[in-house]
């Protein structure tokens, strides 16, 4: 199986040089939404995208997601225009972190995407999927076929419901997904991006797993979620039980980054309780000694 990986590794690369990118542009990491389910007006829902030649990859889709992407296409990232919103990995189906998925297939389709929205996920997703489309059946049909003339492409969702192991290539990506522990969720997913110039690895929604640490190590820029460990302390014992099986402790992302060793470990998704992000930075830095930072929406690394 390793041999197999390396093998399409390998072969990814070489890809990347023979399909002619003749000025590589670097690879960016855009926070778009950094927030939780609290109603944050800061802090849109979960999401992030990685862009790679002009190309966007978007994980999750909270919700505001494609206004921040429009911000961040207003800033000069034009792979995040809405247009070009086309490929999109889910890590689990937590309310947060899909309810702007409605948005992601249709405001883009409105807004002139000609293609079909390529969509990666757990399963359940094709479902979710399926009644959204069922949802809005009548808008759809009215502006494909009314005065609008839309473009039908546009409106189409290709569903890869997927689990551990190569899941996406290209000649700017290779996509692999693996299983984390997020309490009740039977399939919750982490993703490792790799490009010609970096490895991105996002942990989604998760408790301490040790198959994150296995397929983050080295990596050059680790996106993490986080709890305050000491406010969750004291809240009552439901909350506690409920977020030490769902989440992740800053003390437990310490341990973490201290194995994977990453050359930035960016927190989002943090749960704050009763403290600030500066008390969750400190928390994680007490125990890990390597380059930290809290992140906030529209960030760019």
């Amino acid at each position: 199986m390793k041999k197999t990986i390396l093998a399409c590794t390998l072969l990814f690369f070489v890809a990347s040089i023979v399909i002619g990118q003749t000025k590589f542009n670097g690879t960016q990491l855009v926070l778009l939404g950094t927030g939780t389910p609290f109603a944050n007006p800061d802090r849109s829902g979960p999401a992030l995208a990685i862009v790679v030649n002009n190309v966007s990859y978007v994980v999750d889709c909270g919700p505001g997601v494609v206004r921040r992407a429009a911000a961040a296409s207003a800033k000069g990232i034009k792979a995040l225009e809405a247009s070009q919103l086309k490929k999109l990995f889910i890590t689990h189906l937590h309310s947060d972190h899909t309810s702007g998925y409605a948005d992601f297939i249709f405001t883009p389709a409105v807004l002139d995407r000609n293609e079909p929205l390529e969509v990666f996920g757990p399963k359940g997703l094709k479902a979710m999927t399926k009644h959204l489309l069922a949802a809005y059946k009548e808008d759809m049909a009215i502006r494909i076929h009314g005065l609008e003339m839309g473009v039908a492409a546009g409106y189409r969702v290709n569903v890869h419901e997927v689990s551990n192991g190569i899941v996406y290539q290209d000649s700017n990506m290779l996509v692999k997904t693996f299983k984390v522990q997020h309490g009740g969720w039977p399939v919750s997913l982490g993703y490792r991006f790799e490009t010609a110039d970096k490895i991105i690895v996002v942990s989604g929604d998760c408790t301490y797993s040790e198959s994150l640490i296995e397929n983050a190590k080295g990596c050059d820029i680790l996106v993490h979620e986080v709890y305050a460990e000491a406010a969750l302390a004291k809240r009552e014992k439901r909350w506690q039980d409920y977020h030490s099986t769902f989440h992740t402790s800053s003390s437990q992302v310490a341990a973490i980054a201290n194995q994977v060793q990453p050359k930035l470990l960016v927190l989002t998704h943090q749960l704050t309780f009763s403290a600030t992000l500066a008390t969750i930075l400190a928390e994680v830095q007490k125990g890990y000694k390597g380059a930290v930072v809290n992140g906030n929406d529209l960030d760019v690394f």
